[in-house]
C-alpha cells in the first residue's frame, strides 16, 4: 500500500505525521487493507493532496467519506472514474453548475480536471471498508485532514472554501474568514437538495467571481 505524500504538504505536516496518533492511524489502515477490501486503492489514498500541491490551492471542497461501493472511490471528494455512473450527489453538483453558467455539463465524473486547476477535493476521512460507510471514521483521519485545512488557512490567502452540509460546515471554525471566502449551503445529496437546501446556492459562479476579483484565473467547472 502506497502512502507517499507530496513534499509541499509533508513539510507542513512533519510534526503531525510523526505523532503517535498518525502512526496508529497508518497501522490501522494497513491492517484494514490487508484483511478487508477497502477504498480507494492504496495508491490513491493521497491522490487529492498529491495532485494539488499547497501552492496550487485556490478552492477547497470538503467531503466526508470516500464512496464505499466497488470501483467508485478514486481519492477525490465527490469524484468517480470516467466510466462510472455518477452518484446522486455528483449529479446534483453538475446540475447546479449547468444552472450557474447556462451550459450543458460535461458528464465525466472524474474531477481530476478540477484538481489540476487548484480545486482541492478533500474528504475528511480518506479510506473506507467496502460496503461499510463510516467504518474508518474516528480513527485519526479527521485530525489529519483538519491539519490540512488549518495549513491552508494559515499559509494562503484568498482561498474559497465550499462547505456543503452540516458536517462540512463544522470545519468553518478551522478557517480564518478574514483571509478567505467561506461559502456554505446544504449538501448536494438528494435528501438535502430536494428540500431546497442545495440548488440555487450559486457557489460555482460566486467562487469564480471572487477568484477574478482577487487576480486569479476562474475555474473551468465544465
Amino acid at each position: 500500500m502506497n502512502l507517499k505524500l507530496d513534499e509541499s504538504w509533508k513539510k507542513h505536516l512533519h510534526q503531525h505525521i510523526n505523532s503517535n496518533n498518525f502512526k496508529n492511524l497508518v497501522s490501522f489502515v494497513k491492517d484494514e487493507y490487508r484483511n478487508y477490501t477497502c477504498y480507494p486503492r492504496g495508491g490513491l489514498i493521497f491522490q487529492a493532496l498529491n495532485c494539488c500541491p499547497l501552492d496550487k490551492v485556490k478552492v477547497v471542497i470538503i467531503g466526508q467519506d470516500p464512496y464505499h461501493n466497488p470501483n467508485q472511490a478514486n481519492g477525490l471528494a465527490f469524484s468517480v472514474d470516467e466510466n462510472m455512473i455518477n452518484p446522486p450527489s455528483l449529479h446534483n453538483i453538475f446540475r447546479e453548475i449547468e444552472n450557474n453558467f447556462n451550459i450543458k455539463h460535461n458528464k465525466n465524473g472524474d474531477l481530476k480536471r478540477w484538481l489540476d486547476q487548484g480545486v482541492l477535493l478533500l474528504n475528511s476521512t480518506l479510506t473506507v471498508r467496502k460496503n461499510e460507510p463510516g467504518s474508518h471514521q474516528n480513527r485519526g483521519w479527521e485530525k489529519f485532514t483538519d491539519e490540512i485545512i488549518k495549513i491552508i488557512s494559515l499559509n494562503k490567502n484568498d482561498v474559497v472554501f465550499l462547505l456543503w452540509g452540516n458536517y462540512a460546515k463544522s470545519k468553518s471554525k478551522l478557517i480564518d474568514d478574514r483571509r478567505h471566502l467561506i461559502l456554505m449551503s446544504g449538501h448536494p445529496s438528494p435528501l438535502s437538495a430536494n428540500r431546497g437546501l442545495w440548488f440555487g446556492n450559486n457557489h460555482f459562479i460566486k467562487t469564480n467571481k471572487f477568484l477574478v476579483e482577487n487576480g486569479m484565473s476562474p475555474i473551468n467547472w465544465q
